[in-house]
């Protein structure tokens, strides 16, 4: 895991990228998030996709919610990176466009997108 601190607009962002799974179910999102915030000293967070388990984009297995609603539940804002096109899913396209709307968790294509949007929420 490699976490480089990126600061725009007197905000604080780590930038998280990892060839190995991270982010697997509800207490790995917990330590990641714990790891995170020790060592870098932010509340916001990108992570490259292939950190997460793949059952995560899977809404069924409900494990996106559960983790998710922890970095709100937290005050953690957070942007996974990566190709979301893969997913075809109507279920999977609409929860990815709200979280988009909102102002916590986003889904975004690349680390230059992910900080402009940390950076301005």
């Amino acid at each position: 895991m490699q976490i480089k601190t990126i600061k725009k607009n007197d905000i604080k962002i780590a930038s998280v990228n990892s060839d190995e799974i991270l982010i697997s179910d509800v207490q790995s999102a917990l330590d990641f998030m714990a790891t995170v915030q020790y060592e870098a000293g932010c509340n916001r967070i990108i992570l490259n996709k292939p950190a997460i388990v793949e059952d995560f984009f899977h809404l069924s297995t409900k494990i996106a919610g559960e983790i998710l609603q922890k970095f709100v539940n937290y005050r953690v804002k957070f942007a996974i990176i990566g190709d979301f096109s893969a997913y075809t899913s109507v279920s999977m396209k609409a929860f990815i466009l709200e979280c988009n709307r909102g102002k916590d968790i986003f889904f975004l294509p690349d680390e230059e997108k992910a900080v402009e949007k940390l950076s301005t929420v």
